[in-house]
This record gives structure tokens, C-alpha cells and sequence, in this order.
């Protein structure tokens, strides 16, 4: 839907109202669009920490190195 600037401040609340039924309005000055409202996006819901305590533990050797690494010859830098 198209309006101009007149219609918009004239009747705001009822743009507002259809905006939010999920229709989309362009507003225009002197027959140029120039704004649109549109609805809002619903936010993401918020994260809450701490929502796995318990789910998993952490190994106390999770820093270690791997077997396959610990294998591996050590190679010297050339340079």
C-alpha cells in the first residue's frame, strides 16, 4: 500500500495496526517512496547459560597430547 505523507501522519495509528497484521507500507513524498514500515522481526530468543550443567564432563586429560601425536617423530626447522 502507498500513501503520502499527509495520509500517513493523519492515520498513523490505523498504518500501524494493518503494518502489524504483516502488510507492508510505503510512504511518499511529492509521488516519490521515500520510507516503509514494515513489521518488526520477532527477536531471537535470549540464551540461558548453564542449560547442559551435567550433560557432559570434561576429561581431567583433555589437554593431553594425543597417542598419535605423541608418536609422531619430532622434525627439526631448516633454515
Amino acid at each position: 500500500m502507498n500513501v503520502n505523507v499527509h495520509q500517513a501522519k493523519t492515520h498513523l495509528s490505523k498504518l500501524l495496526e494493518r503494518v502489524a497484521l504483516g502488510e507492508e507500507i510505503v510512504i511518499a513524498k511529492a509521488g516519490k517512496p521515500v520510507a516503509r514500515l514494515v513489521p518488526v522481526e520477532k527477536a531471537a530468543a535470549k540464551r540461558v547459560l548453564g542449560t547442559a550443567k551435567g550433560d557432559f564432563v570434561v576429561p581431567a586429560d583433555f589437554d593431553a597430547p594425543l597417542a598419535m601425536c605423541a608418536e609422531e617423530p619430532q622434525h627439526e626447522a631448516r633454515v
